[in-house]
This record gives C-alpha cells, sequence and structure tokens, in this order.
C-alpha cells in the first residue's frame, strides 16, 4: 500500500557535533511512540505516521553513527501490537521489507549489522523474509548494531527463560546453586548485548510498555514530548549530552 502525504517535508538541518565526546552510552534503546498521533494531528491515517516514523529510524542510524554508540535497539511491534487493527498490523508487517529495499544500502555502506529480539517465527512470512534477508546481509559487518525488537514482550520474554532453565536444571545441565541474575540473562534474547546505558521515549509517555523490564534495571531513563516521526539527529544529541551530565550509581553513593 502507498501512502501520500499531502504536505511538504521541512528539509532537517544536522546538528553540531557532540563538543564532549567522552562518557557516550554504549547501548540506547528508544521505544518509537506517537506515530498515530503525529498523523492524526495532521488529519491523516495512522499509517501514514507509520510510514512517516521508517525515515526517523534512518535518521537515527545516522545520530548514532556519528555520536559512536554501538548499540541501537528499536521497539518495533510489541506482542501487544496485534491486538491494533488488521488493517494496520497488515501494513506494519510490511514496513520492514520497504524500509530495508530503500535503506539496506546504506545501512551496508555504514557497517550497520542488523538483527532482531522477540517471536521471530510467529511473524508473517514475507516479513521474515525481509528481515532474514538484511540479517544475512548484514552478518559480517562489525560497525553499529541496529537491534529491532519485533513481537517482542518482556515479560513473555522473562517466562520463556525461566521455564529453560528450570528445564536445564530438571535434566541437570545447571545446577539451583548455580542460578545467578548472570547466569539467568543468559537464557534472555539480549544474552549477546550488553544492558542499555540510555531509554529514549517520544511522544511524552513516561512508561516502559513491556520493554526490556530485566534489562533496564539500572537504565537512564529520558522522555520527550516530541513524536516519533519528527525525532532527528537534534533531539537524539539532546537526549546524549542529558546522558552525559548523568552519574550513574547502580545503588551506590
Amino acid at each position: 500500500m502507498s501512502i501520500r502525504l499531502p504536505f511538504t517535508k521541512k528539509k532537517r538541518k544536522e546538528s553540531e557535533p557532540l563538543t564532549n565526546t567522552e562518557n557516550i552510552p554504549n547501548h540506547v534503546a528508544i521505544i518509537m511512540d506517537g506515530n498515530g498521533r503525529w498523523a492524526k494531528k495532521r488529519s491523516l491515517p495512522r499509517i501514514a505516521g507509520h510510514k512517516e516514523g521508517v525515515d526517523s529510524v534512518v535518521r537515527t542510524v545516522r545520530a548514532a553513527h556519528k555520536c559512536n554508540v554501538n548499540i541501537v535497539t528499536l521497539y518495533a511491534f510489541s506482542t501487544e501490537n496485534w491486538k491494533r487493527p488488521q488493517k494496520e498490523i497488515d501494513f506494519l508487517m510490511k514496513l520492514p521489507k520497504e524500509f530495508l529495499h530503500i535503506h539496506l544500502p546504506e545501512l551496508m555502506e555504514r557497517n550497520v549489522r542488523i538483527q532482531t529480539i522477540g517471536e521471530f517465527d510467529a511473524l508473517p512470512a514475507h516479513t521474515k523474509e525481509a528481515v532474514q534477508y538484511a540479517i544475512d546481509k548484514t552478518r559480517n559487518n562489525d560497525g553499529l548494531l541496529l537491534n529491532f525488537a519485533l513481537n517482542y514482550g518482556s515479560r513473555y520474554e522473562i517466562v520463556q527463560a525461566t521455564k529453560q532453565v528450570m528445564a536445564d536444571i530438571q535434566n541437570s545441565k545447571l545446577s539451583m546453586d548455580a542460578l545467578d541474575e548472570e547466569i539467568f540473562a543468559k537464557y534472555l534474547y539480549t544474552k549477546e548485548l550488553s544492558d542499555p546505558d540510555l531509554l529514549i521515549r517520544t511522544s511524552g509517555e513516561q512508561r516502559l510498555s513491556n520493554f526490556l523490564l530485566w534489562q533496564l534495571a539500572y537504565t537512564e531513563f529520558w522522555f520527550t514530548d516530541v513524536y516519533w516521526p519528527d525525532f532527528d539527529e537534534a533531539v537524539f544529541k539532546q537526549a546524549i549530552e542529558e546522558y552525559q551530565q548523568r552519574q550513574r550509581r547502580y545503588g551506590g553513593i
């Protein structure tokens, strides 16, 4: 489905480079929120907001690359999003193919590696095919990791991890005494990733919405009223600069 947006896009100016290159978050997680409200504000269908939000993904990759962030995890589709109207779901499931068809060459040029977390096998075949192609194509890249949380729900992730732990204990692959937080984390989707240092949520909402509940235990949170389709390098830089001013104590003094 093709959506024509009846407005003129503003040309975005690139922000100045960070003046402070120290204390950069290694891993930034983002809850991309506000597509529907962005569209409603312009009297457009919700799917127009989703389509416009695709450009924000690319802008975020460019900004993260410029700021020397190593991992970006984007909350692309939650397990709860299946409750939305079928027409909207169908459109969202087509977006990965459209996004990758247009932007995969640039991601390759930037040495970006793509991966996903979530219940990948439950996605439609055409979605899985497009995403898997990108994963395979970028597998040997060693630059920024673009990690899509796709059909992801944190409570489900934790429950499934707990079941696997119990099975391994019953099968003598793991002892109860050996189980600790570090071992448990290895049963999560994110077992190969560091926990996020910074969480950004757009659109003014201030909740986690079942996103990385275990992994965000000591993450710094930053909220903005900007809707996701309007998210750009300047806003990303603002979040990084505020993060740089914070002191992470991890329960200490």
